[in-house]
């Protein structure tokens, strides 16, 4: 069961490496706003790595101010990567953390490795065994630089789709270096497409600390994700969940979907150890805390949940499964431009959709030269429009809306 204490307690009991007094006065000048008081805060132990979490950690955070606000709430968990923001995140939270005590927070990154399309199969979100695994040291090299740190709390494998991937025997040996260096001290894994694949292949190998998966209340297969989180948990390892608010919009008009309902949805789980949600403010950052004074879904937010279902609403999340490709006669990579389509018009995020399609050109976005579309998305995108917009986006168009 997860446990349940005060910021008060939090810093009299020393959880989780918190300083003290004089250290959160330092942080709390950089929230724009009151702090809260007395904010209880629900914990949960990270599987095998021991380390005793907040349930709301903090994904992508785009200003040094909001760092270090959450920080002085009780956040822990800071969730990066070497593909943020081409690479700038990571000297955000490098000069965010830069003067705090290093056992205060836990930080995990993970590299940005290539991948190739593999047009004989579905998932797009697979690096493959292809890529060399030196690539590995040398991105975790480049984030401790610009992270300003001597080793990361858990580095993450990103974006495996299956099992042959996550473990494929020279990639486990490089990040085993990793470990064996003290360079990072908990290894991970993040999937974002056939995720119960991926999952249970971790959990099997004996070797992943971790791991980061998508999940929430849109996906079409979310019963056979808990099911494989419930496995992993069972196994030992922590559990950190992302993309817990499903794209954010339920439709292009920007109708929002409950937040703090979409995020208790995946915290009732208590297989899932923490949750990665990003702040775009500190508005966004206190609602997703406020959950931790009760997690139960009111009737009202379960009613929210259903919107899109009872209204026909699409949202805006791709789910990855990949069936989509084969319905195309361009053989476009579609599940990676409806990611790209989710971070620049769900979370606002162009900057990342076009580090994403980095080797994409409006030209590879072949639907301006179709008569229409025949590609049926199993959760209802709107494939032609969406990658349309995109193809605006590419075009270097900074202002622009879902057509």
């Amino acid at each position: 069961m997860p446990e349940t204490m005060n910021r008060r307690d939090f810093l009299k009991t020393g959880a989780a490496g918190m300083a003290g007094s004089a250290f959160l006065a330092a942080c709390s000048r950089s929230a724009p706003q009151k702090q809260s008081q007395e904010r209880k805060l629900i914990y949960r132990t990270l599987g095998r790595t021991g380390l005793r979490l907040p349930v709301v950690s903090m994904g992508s955070a785009y200003a040094v101010d909001l760092v270090r606000a959450a920080h002085a709430e009780g956040i822990v968990y800071i969730h990066t990567s070497s593909s943020y923001s081409e690479r700038n995140h990571e000297r955000l939270l490098g000069a965010a953390l830069r003067d705090l005590p290093r056992d205060s927070f836990v930080i995990a990154s993970g590299p940005d490795l290539p991948y190739q399309l593999d047009r004989g199969r579905d998932l797009s979100l697979d690096l493959g065994t292809g890529t060399d695994p030196g690539l590995i040291p040398k991105s975790l090299e480049g984030s401790l630089q610009r992270l300003g740190l001597g080793y990361v709390d858990i580095y993450y494998f990103c974006s495996i789709g299956r099992r042959e991937t996550a473990l494929h025997e020279p990639y486990l040996k490089a990040f085993e270096q990793l470990k064996t260096s003290g360079k990072a001290r908990f290894l991970g894994i993040g999937t974002h497409a056939n995720e119960p694949e991926v999952i249970r292949a971790a959990a099997e190998s004996r070797f992943w600390d971790v791991v980061l998966t998508a999940y929430n209340f849109r996906q079409s297969h979310r019963e056979d994700v808990r099911a494989a989180i419930g496995e992993a948990a069972q196994a030992g390892l922590g559990v950190v969940a992302m993309k817990t608010q499903a794209g954010v919009y339920w439709d292009r008009t920007r109708r929002k979907i409950n937040m703090k309902a979409a995020l208790k949805w995946v915290l009732q789980d208590e297989n899932v150890h923490t949750a990665i949600p990003a702040f775009s403010n500190y508005e966004e950052m206190q609602e997703d805390l406020s959950i931790m004074d009760n997690l139960a879904l009111t009737p009202e937010e379960r009613q929210d949940l259903r919107l899109g279902e009872e209204m026909g609403l699409s949202g805006m999340y791709c789910q990855q499964c990949g069936r989509c490709r084969a319905q195309c006669p361009a053989e476009m990579d579609i599940p990676l431009l409806m990611r790209a389509a989710m971070y620049a018009f769900g979370h606002e995020r162009p900057e990342r959709a076009r580090h994403m399609l980095r080797a994409w050109t409006p030209a590879d976005v072949p639907c301006r030269r179709c008569a229409g579309c025949d590609v049926r998305c199993k959760l209802g995108l709107d494939v032609r429009s969406s990658a349309l917009a995109v193809a605006l986006l590419l075009d270097g168009r900074e202002e622009i809306s879902m057509i």
